[in-house]
């Protein structure tokens, strides 16, 4: 066996013993190419196993689909979650990647892509190539045509519309460049379509597991806006887009034992599906490996037990930057109730109203920065210094002064953030771990964090957390959702459900 690009977690060994065992902890972070075939598949193909000497490891499908490989029809690698070795940190392919997943290479050369990472074009080609087995247009075709397969296999969109859907803006490009991906032409995966005819598109997204989605959902409905979301044990749904083109998602357990979740998900702009789910994803942090995670974590005594109750857990991100802005600044030094009735009086008062509910219960917009930045929200019961903190993010977003470009380092993050008026470092670093997804934010001044750290039953000090919190890196933030947690379990346990109050941010 031979490896054509660095697998940055895995060794062969770990490689063989997964493809031998079909181990779903490993999908999504290495693929199996079979050069009998030249087919390459997921760890978890249920197709008998290639002999070892036929048998090529790649660290991305891009590296596979590069040597002349075409993927699979019946595990479907388009399927496989991400691989987050390459999400956390700041190297420079870090945020390339982050960049490509947002969709620059759409509308721009890798020139731009090469200058917003701040190295040449030609560096971050060679960069691409050594750690990821292909260059970084192989990366953004590769991701493009795997979504246009999930919508061609799973929906019933026309071919024109998942053309688009997957940023192509040419349907003649689009055929050429799927038929030399897959050997085949789009519409010959149209013989079996596995879809209703419902005004909504239905596409499984799939996790590595464990995945603890009832600990996900019980955080956002504490924190749920009328008419905007509605989460409840089972499910999460917003709205989201504009008064003009409004959409609407709703997420749930896919049925049966696969590790995937339910997306049914009414995008009226085919061009912005694969953005809406590639946020989607994010949010719900699907691509996360709770392996690495867990064992970094479990180095520390602290969180073995944690980690036993709940080693699913996932860090709960947000739809949207500003709209986390205005939640947090609301949540300073408040119980998350408090918070929650803040901002609905915000919405009801600023948000846009939608002609019509597009879903039953969603008919509001979270309020645009333009809309608060000289709104009086003192009538609402906010606070004088709160006020005037949200009224100045909003115009801070509106210059440019700061944003959440998914690839600025976590340091400039904060640090452009503490700059304005009213932002500390525990509301940067809490909008770091919601608005962005950093795995390693960390709002160490934390009182909650301060008291569920420490061993016995004094309170750390902030300086304390940060030390001890060193231990935990890349991974804090998936700490302080462990933490918090259990300071919630803890009082679920000892308060009848009625008198309970979640306390944490």
């Amino acid at each position: 066996m031979s490896q054509a690009a660095p697998i940055p977690t895995l060794d062969l060994q770990t490689c063989e013993r997964a493809r031998l065992s079909r181990d779903a902890r490993f999908d999504g972070l290495f693929f199996i190419a079979v050069r009998s075939t030249g087919i390459y598949c997921r760890p978890v193909c249920p197709a008998p196993t290639a002999k070892p000497e036929n048998v090529r490891f790649f660290g991305t499908a891009a590296a596979a689909e590069g040597a002349g490989f075409r993927p699979c029809l019946r595990c479907r690698p388009e399927l496989a979650p991400g691989n987050d070795a390459w999400q956390r940190g700041d190297h420079v392919v870090t945020r390339a990647l982050k960049l490509i997943e947002d969709g620059l290479l759409q509308d721009h050369p890798v020139d731009e892509l090469a200058r917003r990472v701040g190295v040449g074009a030609r560096q971050l080609r060679r960069l691409f190539v050594e750690r990821l087995g292909a260059p970084p247009i192989d990366v953004h075709t590769t991701r493009r045509l795997l979504f246009a397969k999930q919508l061609l296999t799973e929906t019933r969109m026309p071919v024109t519309d998942v053309a688009l859907a997957s940023g192509f803006g040419s349907l003649r490009r689009f055929n050429a460049a799927f038929a030399q991906a897959n050997r085949i032409a789009p519409r010959e995966l149209r013989r079996h379509p596995h879809a209703a005819g419902d005004d909504f598109l239905s596409l499984r997204l799939s996790y590595r597991p464990p995945y603890d989605l009832a600990s996900l959902l019980t955080f956002l409905r504490g924190r749920a806006l009328p008419g905007i979301e509605q989460v409840d044990d089972h499910s999460y749904g917003r709205v989201f887009g504009s008064v003009e083109s409004p959409g609407w998602l709703r997420l749930s357990a896919w049925p049966g034992n696969e590790h995937a979740l339910h997306l049914q998900l009414h995008c009226p702009q085919p061009a912005q599906m694969l953005a809406v789910v590639t946020r989607i994803r994010r949010m719900f942090d699907l691509d996360a490996d709770p392996q690495a995670i867990n064992a970094a974590l479990g180095a520390t005594p602290h969180f073995k037990a944690l980690l036993r109750k709940r080693p699913g857990l996932r860090l709960p991100g947000s739809w949207d930057g500003f709209e986390v802005a205005v939640r947090a600044i609301l949540g300073q030094q408040v119980s998350v109730a408090a918070a929650r009735t803040l901002a609905s009086r915000i919405v009801q008062r600023y948000g846009e109203s939608l002609p019509a509910a597009i879903a039953p219960g969603l008919e509001r917009l979270f309020p645009s920065p333009q809309m608060l930045a000289d709104a009086d929200l003192r009538t609402l019961g906010v606070t004088t210094a709160r006020a005037e903190t949200i009224r100045g993010v909003a115009r801070a977003v509106l210059d440019g002064r700061v944003d959440f470009r998914v690839e600025q380092p976590l340091d400039e993050f904060v640090q452009r953030w503490v700059a304005l008026p009213g932002i500390g470092e525990w509301t940067a670093h809490y909008m770091a771990m919601r608005g962005l997804s950093h795995p390693d934010a960390f709002p160490a001044a934390d009182l909650i964090l301060r008291r569920a750290a420490s061993d016995g039953d004094s309170m750390l000090s902030t300086k304390a957390l940060t030390q001890a919190a060193q231990a935990w890196r890349p991974w804090r933030s998936y700490a302080v959702m462990h933490l918090w947690r259990s300071v919630a379990d803890a009082a679920t346990t000892k308060r009848p459900l009625a008198q309970q109050q979640e306390a944490v941010a």
